[in-house]
């Protein structure tokens, strides 16, 4: 089983969502987007794996800082474009463990998650 958690590390979410797995005894990596980095290669295969609309975060700092022409034109290709340039304007944590995927952190998702 491959489970790999992706946002940045600073945030309050992230932190809950690792304290929460190295709790559990789940093997993870994490990929940081400010660290690691976000191309179109690992955002087309997280495309493949997670509905892009449900991808962004429009409760984000990025999100409000964002023109209303940019927010009124929402669809996939320029949300590639936006997520390229701003990776924090993807929900946090994305969590891929396999084929399967959950945005977002509550404890008992993942509980329901990893059973």
């Amino acid at each position: 089983m491959t489970t790999t958690i992706y946002g940045i590390k600073n945030c309050d979410t992230i932190k809950k969502a690792i304290k929460w797995l190295d709790a559990n005894n789940i093997n993870y990596t994490f990929h940081d987007y400010r660290v690691d980095g976000l191309n179109e290669e690992l955002l087309a295969q997280l495309y493949t794996q997670c509905d892009p609309q449900l991808m962004l975060n429009k409760r984000s700092t990025s999100f409000r800082a964002l023109t209303e022409e940019q927010k009124n034109n929402l669809d996939n290709d320029s949300l590639k474009a936006l997520f390229l340039d701003t990776p924090t304007l993807i929900k946090r944590p994305l969590l891929i463990k396999d084929s399967e995927s959950l945005l977002g952190f509550k404890d008992a998702q993942y509980q329901s998650f990893f059973q």
